[in-house]
């Protein structure tokens, strides 16, 4: 047996899980050895001065999160990380380009945190492979309940659900609101993934005209009254592609157009996680209107497929589970179980405050970069929204540098109000070291070079 006991239990936590936590904590630091053994529980407790039974469901916990495991009559004994940090080379994954991605973390320390999670994961393995509800279990949406409340929302639980991702939680919305045929209303330049999702139903989808706060609150009330559309999609902050965040001020005039023409809101919140300051989500002013997808691709990352969506009213929520159910049976438990650990123990936290500050950095490295370059962009997005000058095309460009590992996507992507202009999406994010990247914008600086073209 081993002289353990915790530096501190003192954060703001229930003592059984701050005990877990204590654990983990001293495996990662080395402390705690794989096979050293726990000292016994009333023996903890007294040195602790706390109940036996809180220690009990200390250990209970820590071993639910794979990092002990307890033995009758042998005591309880410190299993240590149980992941590898040698990934597997055919399970590495190629990076979609295309795709407007968050910068990956590289801190060990941060990347052990995230793996540690994967130990709670499997040792519910079992549990986790069932089917299960539609929205997630009550413990996963109180957990996205509390992420929510970081842009300020608190709403009811009942209206809270898991859902598996923004992209198919819009479907599901759309499943719910719209007829094919209907009318949708949106930025007239917008997410390209919502012009799939409009397309596949058999939507039409108006753009609205935009200045440089979003939406102009005008043009909205004339495209209601012309086209009676049943529902707005915007995405309010750091938007894809431009980077542009709706002021507070226009957000309160877009809420008020709704509250008067009773519009529904889709209200794609990706990046309102990320800066440090954000105006209010439109669905403050607007909730019983509103359908909020707070979705986790940006802020955590992709590949767990998962949004923490507020319905206007406890009934929307409940005809969301029925839609998500028909569309995608259920959220992954796997991914649910997963991200609940990582938001209970901080980790969630760390990775989002990671995104802030790379993607803060490497928007310094293309304004260095392309300082002579026209575009547009804010601290902490992901991308940059390109001008190309006079006499330079947005295919040329793209084809010139189809070969290197830099993510382009032409305007006409995005494009849904008038004729595409010759504008660039340059996403900045992704696996892309600083040097590498560095290299990819001074190529991409050259290529916007009318005589680069010539022969």
């Amino acid at each position: 047996m081993i002289d353990w006991i915790p530096d501190t239990l003192e954060n703001g936590k229930p003592r059984y899980q701050a005990i877990a936590d204590a654990i983990a904590k001293d495996i990662r630091n080395g402390r705690l050895g794989d096979g050293m053994r726990l000292p016994p529980q009333r023996t903890l407790a007294a040195a602790l001065g706390i109940d036996f039974t809180t220690v009990s469901r200390g250990y209970a916990e820590a071993q639910a999160r794979g990092h002990v495991e307890s033995h009758v009559g042998r005591g309880t004994f410190v299993k240590g990380r149980v992941v590898t940090d040698h990934p597997d080379p055919s399970r590495t994954a190629e990076a979609d380009l295309s795709m407007n991605m968050p910068p990956e973390p590289q801190d060990p320390e941060l990347r052990r945190r995230m793996q540690e999670g994967l130990g709670y994961v499997s040792a519910n393995l079992i549990d986790l492979l069932r089917y299960q509800s539609a929205n997630g279990s009550l413990r996963d949406r109180v957990a996205a309940s509390s992420w929510l409340s970081m842009r300020g929302m608190v709403p009811a639980i009942e209206r809270v659900a898991v859902t598996p991702g923004a992209h198919a939680t819009m479907a599901a919305i759309l499943l719910i609101i719209t007829r094919p045929g209907d009318t949708v209303l949106c930025e007239a330049i917008t997410y390209p993934g919502f012009r799939n999702v409009t397309g596949r139903f058999r939507l039409n989808l108006v753009g609205i005209e935009m200045d440089e706060d979003g939406i102009c609150p005008d043009a909205l009330e004339a495209a209601i009254s012309a086209h009676g559309p049943k529902a707005l999609y915007l995405n309010p902050t750091l938007q894809n592609p431009t980077t542009l965040t709706m002021p507070e001020a226009r957000r309160l005039e877009v809420a008020a157009v709704l509250r008067r023409h009773q519009l529904m809101l889709i209200e794609d919140d990706a990046y309102g996680f990320i800066p440090a300051k954000c105006p209010a989500p439109i669905a403050l002013s607007a909730p019983d209107l509103t359908w909020h997808i707070g979705g986790l691709a940006k802020c955590i990352g992709a590949g767990l497929r998962l949004a923490f969506t507020i319905a206007p009213t406890p009934r929307c929520a409940h005809h969301l589970a029925q839609s998500i159910r028909a569309l995608s049976v259920m959220p992954s438990p796997l991914s649910m179980a997963l991200v609940t650990q990582w938001i209970e123990d901080g980790t969630a936290d760390g990775i989002r405050r990671f995104v802030r500050a790379e993607s803060a950095a490497r928007q310094a490295l293309a304004r260095e970069v392309l300082s002579k370059i026209s575009y547009r962009s804010a601290e902490n997005a992901f991308n940059i929204w390109l001008d190309l000058p006079d006499g330079v095309g947005r295919a040329d460009v793209v084809a010139r540098l189809a070969r290197r590992p830099i993510g382009l996507m032409p305007s006409d992507a995005f494009t849904v109000l008038g004729a595409p202009r010759e504008q660039l999406r340059v996403s900045l994010g992704g696996p892309a070291s600083h040097d590498t990247l560095r290299e990819n914008l001074h190529l991409l600086a050259n290529a916007l070079t009318p005589h680069s073209f010539m022969g």
